[in-house]
């Protein structure tokens, strides 16, 4: 049976370039290199440069990574370093479990 692939949108929220954001940036890109395989689209958004999309989508620390898609929308505040919290973030480990779980039956 196919695996149905969704495409995942992400905004990654960063102050600069700290030594926190360039982890989180470093992280996310191994995870979604690792877990995503291409079917992502990132945007990485300094709050210095662009303070007015932070307040429009009220992120109020830094870095923070917003999944906009699919719904629901999920925000994940620091360095990103805890991947399983950034996995169940992101709703795949939720989705892995859920398959293996259709598989057993």
């Amino acid at each position: 049976m196919n695996k149905v692939r969704k495409t995942y949108v992400l905004k990654l929220y960063v102050a600069g370039n700290t030594p926190k954001s360039i982890r989180a940036l470093k992280t996310l890109k191994n995870i979604l290199d690792e877990e995503f395989q291409g079917v992502y689209a990132l945007k990485i958004i300094d709050v210095l440069k662009n303070p007015q999309l932070a307040e429009e989508d009220k992120i109020l620390a830094t870095p923070t990574l917003s999944k906009i898609l699919p719904p629901p929308v999920r925000k994940i505040i620091g360095d990103l370093s805890d991947r399983e919290r950034v996995l169940i973030g992101l709703d795949l480990l939720y989705e892995e479990l859920s398959e293996e779980d259709f598989d057993s039956e």
